[in-house]
């Protein structure tokens, strides 16, 4: 029954990209950081508290009021972080509660002070520390760093020189207010660096997925371009001489005129149509060493490490080529589209008897299976190959890794490579 529960959270967190695991993951260390610090650094008063109900009520008290505030937190600490991405605001009126808090802790432990029920040279500042923690590292991600600094130094002055008035000695005195100083300060940055880091993560995102878009806006303006300078010229030809047979039948000339201008009409359109074939045709044919320094070149720019080794390939046959070239283009299309991976590798080569060629490309970061998607870029690619008497094969292991796997016989296909009906959607 446990391992029901488990299993589905475990599978949405595997379903989150990489830069969202990275944000949840960075946030509930934020969390966690005010809770250890608070509970960690405050319990110790209760070990260290002199004999008597009151003291013992005293650090009761501040016990429960820290708990309370690290409650608070959990929520704030959100609506901070979103407040420095520029997502969202955050509620003062709960920072009021906090810092009320604070100052009741404060004060508390700094009358235990006063009745000298606190044993331990460190104990106070420890306490003080703990307590400042979670406020701090929520108002340093809230407000801009100077406020951050005056707030909280303002603070740690007030609280210093309460330690002095309660009669703190001079060396306790000293050492607290380098811990409760240095404490803060270090809050402060736990909480801004964090949440800095978010940002960049988020940006980095962003960027990659502009730099995937862009690589694709820049192969359709290549395709409009080549089909503009192959059909430009002949269709401006076909609209001339279709008006010129026109203006000679309103003119009364000889039908002969006529129909020789249509008939060219007619011979420069079958021109144009052979020539958008062999466009479309260069635009579907994928040769293999293009195709693998083109994703070579393509995923290192989204910042993945792509590693190609070709074992043989050159020496496969055209159809077979053509083929493979084809699952590198759709294999690489879908690591910049369906996984955040870091690495990616491909291989080929053919089998030991030297009757098959394979392909193999793996990656990291997989997000979600592909193989069972109809209509899907893979479901192409299994076209594509069926007509050479070859197989594709999608596996993805639990760690992440997705691997595709194709096969190809050496003498299946035919001489103009893969058939033109296959389909030509990535995945």
């Amino acid at each position: 029954m446990n391992g029901w529960r488990v299993a589905p959270r475990y599978r949405r967190w595997q379903e989150r990209s990489s830069h969202e695991q990275v944000e949840a993951s960075t946030r509930w260390l934020l969390v966690a950081y005010a809770w250890v610090m608070q509970t960690g650094l405050v319990i110790q008063l209760l070990p260290n508290a002199g004999p008597g109900p009151l003291p013992l009520a005293l650090v009761w008290s501040v016990f429960g009021m820290g708990l309370l505030q690290c409650v608070l937190c959990t929520g704030l600490l959100r609506q901070a972080v979103d407040s420095y991405l520029g997502t969202d605001g955050v509620s003062w009126a709960r920072f009021g509660v906090l810092a009320t808090l604070v100052s009741a802790m404060s004060a508390l432990t700094v009358t235990l002070v006063a009745l000298d029920a606190v044993e331990g040279a460190a104990t106070a500042g420890l306490a003080l520390y703990g307590t400042l923690a979670p406020f701090a590292v929520t108002f340093g991600v809230a407000v801009p760093r100077r406020t951050a600094v005056l707030v909280i130094g303002g603070f740690v002055v007030i609280v210093v020189a309460s330690l002095a008035a309660a009669g703190q000695p001079w060396p306790n005195l000293l050492g607290s207010a380098v811990v409760v100083a240095f404490g803060s300060l270090i809050s402060v940055f736990t909480g801004r660096s964090s949440a800095w880091y978010i940002a960049v993560i988020r940006e980095l995102e962003e960027a990659r997925d502009a730099q995937a878009r862009l690589a694709v806006a820049e192969e359709r303006l290549r395709f409009g371009r080549d089909l503009h300078d192959v059909m430009g010229r002949n269709l401006s030809a076909i609209a001339l001489k279709s008006e010129l047979a026109v203006q000679l039948v309103q003119r009364g000339a000889a039908a002969e005129a006529s129909v020789e201008q249509m008939a060219q009409v007619q011979q420069i359109a079958r021109e144009s149509q052979s020539e958008v074939r062999a466009v479309v045709r260069g635009y579907r044919e994928a040769d293999l060493a293009t195709e693998l320094a083109g994703a070579r070149g393509i995923l290192r720019a989204a910042g993945v490490d792509c590693r190609a080794e070709d074992a043989g390939g050159g020496r496969l046959p055209a159809p077979v080529q053509a083929a493979l070239g084809w699952v590198v283009r759709e294999g690489a299309t879908n690591v910049l589209r369906h996984a955040d991976a870091t690495w990616c590798t491909v291989r080929v080569g053919t089998d030991p008897a030297g009757e098959t060629a394979l392909l193999v490309m793996e990656n990291d970061g997989a997000r979600a299976s592909l193989g069972g998607q109809a209509g899907s870029g893979l479901a192409g690619l299994r076209e594509r190959l069926a007509a050479l008497g070859g197989t594709v094969r999608v596996a993805e292991e639990t760690t992440g890794t997705f691997r595709l796997t194709a096969v190809v016989p050496l003498d299946g296909g035919t001489e103009d490579g893969a058939p033109e009906g296959g389909k030509d959607t990535a995945a």
